[in-house]
């Protein structure tokens, strides 16, 4: 009488989870999510630089109003280039320029890096898949565009007209690397809208 054969019995494999899906081929000798790692770490160096940011957008609010009021005609302004230098007349309309010109910049960065913050809480809680964290990033690619938008037409038509000869306009090819920016974040937002989708998948199947 032949032996048995043991039985085989199928059993199956258990689907990968987000931590699988977005694991790195090497293992880093710090870890990179939850308390106490790398995302904490620049999540504090991010609530300096906002304070910071903060602090400066409100001196420059501060001084576009106060060019609102103070006479400023009796003033000069140099400006300087590779053929030497130009002085003008330090008109209300260049202060308000100048100065609303920064408080933007700085204000569009401030609002960047508010996003960022909240990001980076999701990342030191362990949990970036967030749908928040899409929206988020989506709002950091918009803003980026608007600020690059911004100085480019700022340089390139108001600040000519307001010292000719001394700043030149950018060229396109000067965005390249703005515009590359800002897709990089637009994908990435995808990443994280396809990561949030993957971990809703995950939580229906328990």
């Amino acid at each position: 009488m032949p032996p048995e054969r043991p039985e085989r019995r199928l059993t199956k494999r258990p689907t990968p989870g987000l931590g699988a899906l977005f694991r790195l081929p090497f293992r880093t000798p710090f870890r990179t999510l939850g308390p106490g790692s790398v995302s904490s770490l620049l999540k504090i160096a991010l609530d300096v630089a906002y304070v910071l940011l903060t602090l400066i957008t409100a001196v420059l609010l501060l001084l576009f109003v106060a060019a609102i009021f103070i006479p400023v005609s009796q003033y000069n302004i140099t400006f300087t280039n590779d053929d030497g230098g130009t002085q003008q007349p330090l008109t209300r309309a260049l202060v308000l320029f100048g100065v609303g010109a920064f408080s933007a910049y700085f204000g569009g960065f401030l609002l960047i890096l508010r996003n960022l913050r909240m990001i980076f809480r999701t990342l030191t809680m362990g949990d970036p898949f967030q749908p928040d964290n899409v929206r988020r990033l989506r709002e950091v690619g918009l803003i980026l565009a608007v600020v690059t938008a911004g100085v480019w037409l700022a340089q390139g038509m108001v600040a000519a007209r307001l010292a000719p000869g001394v700043m030149d306009s950018q060229g396109l090819g000067e965005l390249l690397t703005p515009v590359f920016s800002v897709l990089v974040v637009f994908v990435l937002a995808e990443v994280f809208r396809e990561g949030a989708r993957l971990r809703r998948e995950a939580e229906l199947t328990i």
